[in-house]
């Protein structure tokens, strides 16, 4: 009878210890390449063997959308495939896209022609925000890799939370580490891009290597120099050949005054991201073949005397600067074409210097922002602060 009770004691203690234990999430998913788990356009697909992996893989013929993950929804873990290159192009991986595809996170190889470690631009990471790639507002996102022109590449993404890191075919070393992943969205779908083949694609949910999912340091937190803090207009299309008039002067002959916001135009605060660059792509949607796009920013500067500073600019894609009202500077940064700043068009600190003169007292700084192509933003600082006080 002693026996009995304790058997049954036992038998209570591990059903109710069972009952505690939480649901877990599959620890692999292995997604195969077959035409039932993606969505695509017809005619956008195949699905061939491939002797060399031993399974099926999925041969991207034609784009230009995503082939979409069926039924499964990605937060944190680890992404691993198998990437063959078939020609020129930007293959990659969207995850955490939101349900309307606007929203979500890229991260892509750059696939044209023989490439080695030390080339800078072999792969990156992009947020996609309204529908639209950040990729040239995140020039400190590219690296380089060995990736194979001919034969498979294995890619490996580990993500927590805010931060990423991704591995190109040597798997003990990241080739990037991403410290803030930038999408609002932190949860969605997975989708594959480019002409090239794809195999093996597992995913492991949780799996993230103990990475911290708080985004990590930012190097320019402390930096004082940045102007972070700006009103933004609201924005108006701007057809190709159109320009502000800037109100020009000369010896013999004077434009007029310039057209400038005024009182009738309505502001709205806008602050600069954790890479110091103000990011109007998430104020305003646009779409790859929308006409060119006009917005206003304003900031201040409160300077203790007469003094002459020097503010490093980045831009895309073009941009009028005044001080107090009067002109000071214009330029465009056009991708791909004789016009691009270094580096190669995208919008960096290093896109150009202005010398900013400043008078005692406040100094209104106001610049015209057009753009027609990708992400659109600036990155605005001073060499020095001393005696300066930027707009809070």
């Amino acid at each position: 009878m002693y026996r009995l009770a304790f058997l049954l004691f036992f038998l209570l203690i591990r059903l109710a210890n069972a009952q505690k234990v939480p649901n877990r999430k599959p620890a692999e998913l292995r997604i195969p390449m077959t035409a039932q788990q993606w969505t695509y356009a017809p005619g956008q697909v195949e699905f061939i063997p491939s002797k060399e992996k031993g399974t099926t893989a999925m041969k991207i013929i034609k784009g230009p959308k995503s082939i979409v993950l069926n039924d499964v929804t990605f937060t944190n873990g680890t992404i691993e495939y198998d990437v063959e290159l078939t020609g020129p192009g930007f293959p990659g991986i969207n995850f955490r896209m939101d349900a309307d595809q606007l929203n979500g996170e890229n991260f892509y190889l750059r696939s044209f022609g023989k490439v080695t470690p030390d080339i800078r631009t072999t792969l990156q990471y992009a947020s996609i925000v309204n529908g639209m790639s950040m990729w040239d507002l995140a020039d400190e996102y590219q690296a380089g890799a060995t990736m194979f022109e001919a034969g498979w590449n294995h890619v490996k993404l580990v993500i927590s939370g805010r931060q990423m890191k991704a591995y190109v075919n040597d798997m003990s070393k990241p080739a990037l580490i991403v410290p803030e992943l930038e999408s609002p969205a932190l949860s969605g779908g997975i989708s594959l891009s480019g002409a090239v083949n794809y195999a093996n694609l597992v995913i492991r949910p949780d799996v993230t290597e103990g990475i911290n999912p708080e985004a990590g340091y930012n190097l320019i937190d402390h930096d004082t120099r940045y102007l972070r803090n700006w009103l933004v207009s609201e924005a108006k299309p701007f057809p190709f050949g159109n320009e502000p008039v800037i109100g020009l002067q000369s010896t013999y002959a004077k434009a007029g005054p310039a057209q400038l916001p005024d009182s009738t135009t309505k502001w709205m605060p806008i602050k600069a991201e954790h890479r110091g660059i103000v990011n109007l792509s998430r104020h305003v949607a646009r779409t790859k073949d929308e006409a060119r796009t006009l917005a206003w920013l304003k900031t201040s500067i409160q300077s203790s005397k007469a003094q002459e500073r020097v503010l490093h600019l980045g831009f895309s894609d073009e941009v009028w600067v005044f001080i107090n009202g009067q002109f000071l500077y214009a330029d465009k940064n056009y991708f791909g074409t004789p016009q691009q700043k270094f580096p190669s068009g995208r919008c960096t600190i290093e896109n150009t210097t202005i010398r900013l003169p400043l008078k005692e007292g406040n100094n209104e700084i106001l610049i015209g922002l057009a753009n027609y192509f990708y992400g659109w933003g600036i990155v605005a600082r001073l060499d020095d602060t001393v005696g300066i006080q930027l707009m809070n």
